[in-house]
């Protein structure tokens, strides 16, 4: 029964775990993106604080922390100690835990009216832009995968 289950489990090389997380946080970031931006033209007044201010914001999620996130899920995964591991192994436990609770707040922030649109927008692109600069380096690190000696431990 155990050889049947393994069977069925999609495996593929380490270096496509580190595209498929490249093409999610690309998805996740273009999303919110495009949502903000829409969100954006729709109200125009303070648009360049709003603008600059998401911007700026975005830019220091993506340093302060989006960063050390991506470098640690690019670590783990070069690190796999399985040759095949599981397709959905590019995100731990808890990081699929983090990402459920980001989408549902952002959905009931949105759904819930709490936050006027014109500033959700701001938050939007905020954590867009942070999303979409960390996609950058899976994607490096995925063409560049023989050359990562220095993630090994």
């Amino acid at each position: 029964m155990n050889n049947f289950i393994q069977s069925l489990k999609p495996e593929l090389p380490r270096r496509w775990l580190l595209f498929i997380a490249a093409m999610v946080w690309t998805f996740a970031g273009g999303i919110l993106l495009v949502k903000g931006s829409t969100l954006f033209l729709q109200y125009l007044h303070f648009f360049w604080i709003r603008l600059i201010g998401s911007v700026i914001g975005g830019v220091l999620f993506y340093i302060l922390l989006f960063s050390k996130i991506s470098f640690k899920h690019t670590r783990r995964i070069v690190n796999l100690e399985n040759d095949y591991p599981c397709a959905f192994s590019f995100f731990d436990i808890k990081s699929y835990i983090l990402m459920t609770v980001m989408i549902t707040s952002g959905i009931l922030l949105r759904k819930s009216g709490l936050l006027a649109p014109e500033y959700l927008s701001v938050l939007y692109i905020t954590m867009g832009i942070p999303l979409f600069l960390s996609a950058f380096r899976f994607y490096y690190y995925g063409i560049f995968y023989d050359e990562v000696i220095d993630l090994k431990q």
